[in-house]
């Protein structure tokens, strides 16, 4: 697939409040117009896995979005216990390296449910960080963005991760780079017009559909919206 083909894609909607009755009152919300919901480390930590079991309960598929980051044997654990629970994605970071992300990879084969498959998506750069913020972490004079998310996205492609999270604004070089050997989820999404609150890197759900992306992370551009449904629509609208 090359750059700027569009693919379909699925949106996920974060859960990102404290309570599993705050998570379901969304959920209930939005009905049949999202079946894939986020949780992430606010909501993980507060519940434990009680909520991806009341997400499933509801017919909901789960974006568990933990970004692990440890010694291979630990995240290996924790992603067998993740897909035990009936995680369909799961995250680390790619900066943790290629036995890390291959540990993650072992540890939801080791724990995969019957006829169910959980995927690994390795992080590239926090939408949150632009080419500053990335040089002063990695202690390195100058960055280029796009440069360190092809790398991370090399690294994780060999780990055998089924594919990477990035903004909408390195999705389409991704998606040249590796065609579909690589799934591509942009978090950071949001409506034109909604503001980018701590994000730096983002984009319109129809940017991150034309960019390549298969997965699209929307938060409070839905849940924050006067009507969620209304808003959900629009983004269903934009990736269709």
């Amino acid at each position: 697939m090359s750059a700027g083909v569009a693919t379909r894609a699925t949106p996920i909607v974060a859960l990102d409040v404290p309570t599993t009755e705050s998570a379901l009152i969304i959920v209930s919300a939005l009905g049949d117009l999202c079946r894939f919901y986020k949780v992430g480390s606010e909501l993980f930590t507060a519940t434990g896995p009680t909520v991806v079991k009341a997400l499933r309960d509801h017919g909901c598929e789960v974006f568990l979005d933990l970004k692990w980051h440890d010694i291979p044997n630990t995240i290996r654990g924790a992603a067998r216990s993740a897909a035990r629970i009936g995680a369909r994605i799961v995250t680390v970071h790619a900066s943790g390296g290629k036995a890390m992300i291959q540990a993650a990879v072992r540890g939801v084969e080791d724990g995969a449910r019957t006829g169910e498959k959980t995927k690994v998506f390795a992080v590239t750069l926090l939408t949150s960080l632009d080419s500053a913020g990335v040089a002063e972490i990695w202690g390195r004079p100058s960055i280029v963005v796009r440069d360190e998310v092809h790398r991370l996205a090399d690294i994780a492609r060999a780990a055998g991760a089924d594919g990477i999270v990035c903004s909408g604004d390195e999705a389409a070089e991704v998606r040249a780079a590796h065609g579909d050997a690589l799934d591509i989820l942009v978090p950071g999404v949001r409506l034109a017009g909604s503001a980018a609150n701590d994000q730096l890197r983002v984009a319109t759900p129809a940017e991150a559909v034309a960019a390549g992306a298969n997965y699209l992370v929307v938060g409070r551009t839905v849940t924050a919206a006067p009507v969620v449904r209304d808003a959900m629509r629009q983004v269903l609208d934009a990736v269709r």
